[in-house]
């Protein structure tokens, strides 16, 4: 994972005069797997459309491979698209109702591989059909025809069949029981290991981030405030916000760390606009006056593990 995929570099979203990401930074390679986490309206789902531009940022640098992508032209963006694919979360939802299972699959066939005949296109979309665990014969068949599970399969297909080299997946397991979420993350491993494609995963199940990730990001209230390798961030979390996250796992599942979590105030999510202190001043147990004025910048406190908070170095754990 020494290929540096792609550079995000003070990413800024603004909706109507209000700041849903500020200031956003972080490295991908090629290869990698990378866990987003933070609370609802975080602003995990606006960095994964802002990377694509389906959102369009107001500040800041999206770099794919050395081209920005938020400057080049919409025909050289249409170009570049073939490598980045997404998976939602609504299954269901994101699959067209009047075009067949096989139609989803093939369309990105039709846009980049215009060349290819009909038939070619048909043992493609089958073949992948069959790599994402289903059959060949359910090309013909509609998305209302499948459980949720099977068309967050047909999703991925259609995001795999151009063998990406970035795959977001936006909360891609949310919507299902939790005994095909499991299958689900093992498919988008497998796939990931068979075509050494890179991931953004997007989740509020650090079991699963966990169990997929090799770096997880912390968001809070459109701002990271942590970035970690994964067996470091749930060993030794260093933000507050972060050992909020943790603590607030059952005990009985098993990601959770072995050691007690320092207190944290059980407060109401209450985002703050940029530029007025630390967003998690008020819920944080230990909050100081300098919280309230200045933002804490993301600093690397120990090698390989950055975090946003002026009480960061005081906060690492012991090894």
């Amino acid at each position: 994972m020494n290929d540096l995929l792609l550079q995000v570099a003070g990413l800024r979203v603004e909706f109507d005069a209000r700041v849903a990401l500020c200031d956003v930074t972080f490295d991908l390679f090629a290869g990698e797997t990378l866990g987003l986490v933070g609370e609802s309206g975080s602003g995990k789902s606006t960095l994964a459309r802002a990377i694509l531009r389906l959102v369009r940022p107001c500040k800041g640098a999206v770099v794919w491979r050395g081209q920005d992508l938020l400057s080049c032209k919409s025909a050289v963006l249409r170009g570049l698209r073939r490598d980045m694919q997404i998976v939602f979360q609504d299954p269901l939802a994101s699959l067209d109702p009047r075009m067949t299972v096989g139609e989803s699959i093939a369309e990105p066939l039709r846009i980049f591989e215009p060349d290819l005949n009909a038939d070619a296109r048909r043992a493609r979309v089958g073949g992948m059909l069959q790599k994402v665990g289903l059959t060949a014969d359910m090309i013909g068949s509609y998305p209302h025809e499948f459980s949720g599970g099977q068309c967050q399969r047909i999703g991925i297909a259609r995001a795999m069949i151009l063998s990406p080299k970035l795959l977001i997946c936006d909360e891609p397991v949310s919507s299902l029981d939790v005994s095909i979420q499991g299958q689900i993350v093992n498919l988008l491993l497998d796939l990931q290991r068979d075509a050494g494609t890179a991931m953004l995963f997007i989740s509020h199940n650090l079991a699963v981030v966990r169990h997929i990730s090799h770096r997880i990001l912390v968001m809070y209230s459109g701002r990271l405030v942590e970035i970690a390798p994964r067996d470091a961030l749930f060993a030794a979390p260093i933000h507050p916000y972060t050992r909020a996250l943790l603590a607030a796992v059952p005990s009985g599942v098993p990601m959770q760390r072995a050691g007690p979590m320092p207190p944290v105030p059980l407060k109401a999510f209450a985002p703050r606009p940029p530029g007025t202190g630390c967003a998690f001043r008020d819920r944080c147990a230990y909050a100081l006056a300098v919280c309230a004025e200045i933002v804490p910048p993301l600093e690397e406190t120990v090698p390989g593990h950055w975090a946003a908070c002026h009480r960061a170095r005081e906060l690492v754990e012991p090894v």
